[in-house]
């Protein structure tokens, strides 16, 4: 009798929301996110925030996940070999982050519009049950578990002096201030976020993710096997009491689990 064979993937859940904020002031969320599995199980996932002084923060949110997705998977470098080097992983970063930034601009440049104006934050994760290698320009989070039940902040929200002050990709210095870090342990979940969930989802205090928040989220995107009744859910979850008590802001989140089915 011929046993089963394991079926190893990553399960996808993710949804963006508008803000009580903007739906009081009928604006669009000015959130986004894309993401995309490639082959050999290679995930990646980007968000970005666009900023609320921005005309046309929506805008540059949606160019800059789609670019940067779009560049990640036709990017005919990502293989096993690539994933194995520390630099050629900083350099796919890299030039995914300059990809989104020249979208942006020459979007900027079309619509007669300054590139502020399209300013927007981004956070890239590729991410692989061996891996996961994260750029980020702006505030927001990135999160992994790893098999031993460990939760790891693979960055921290780059704020500057002031609470609402933060670094755009649509900055100058945007390229030299990016985080970029990579985890070589083995992976079972990865969660990417926006800056409205940052005061749940991080220690402030201690810049650690708040394990009572990741980890319901975690097991229920492993267990998620209806895509659709799933983002329902984790649409109700973000738009709750529980979440706009404590947030105004628009929301963003990306959960992923690694599972075999």
């Amino acid at each position: 009798m011929n046993t089963p064979k394991q079926i190893s993937q990553w399960r996808i859940v993710a949804a963006s929301v508008c803000g009580t904020s903007h739906v009081k002031n009928k604006q669009l969320c000015q959130d986004a996110h894309h993401w995309q599995i490639l082959p050999d199980n290679v995930l990646v996932v980007a968000t970005a925030d666009g900023a609320g002084s921005a005309t046309l923060g929506k805008v540059g949110a949606m160019i800059a996940v789609e670019t940067a997705i779009d560049h990640l998977s036709n990017n005919q470098e990502i293989t096993q070999e690539t994933l194995a080097d520390d630099a050629l992983l900083r350099g796919l970063l890299t030039d995914a982050i300059l990809a989104a930034k020249k979208a942006v601009e020459d979007e900027a440049n079309i619509c007669n519009h300054q590139p502020h104006d399209l300013a927007t934050t981004l956070i890239m994760a590729i991410a692989t049950p061996e891996l996961v290698a994260v750029g980020q320009i702006g505030d927001g989070l990135a999160v992994a578990k790893n098999n031993m039940g460990n939760l790891l902040a693979l960055t921290i929200p780059n704020n500057g002096e002031y609470i609402n002050e933060t670094t755009f990709l649509t900055s100058p210095d945007a390229v030299n201030t990016a985080q970029i870090s990579i985890l070589r342990q083995k992976i079972v979940n990865i969660g990417v976020l926006t800056d409205g969930l940052q005061m749940l989802a991080l220690n402030m205090v201690i810049g650690e993710p708040h394990k009572p928040f990741f980890f319901p989220l975690f097991e229920f995107v492993a267990n998620a096997e209806d895509k659709i009744m799933a983002k329902e859910q984790l649409v109700k979850f973000l738009c709750s009491e529980r979440i706009t008590q404590r947030t105004d802001d628009d929301l963003t989140l990306v959960l992923a689990a690694f599972s075999h089915s």
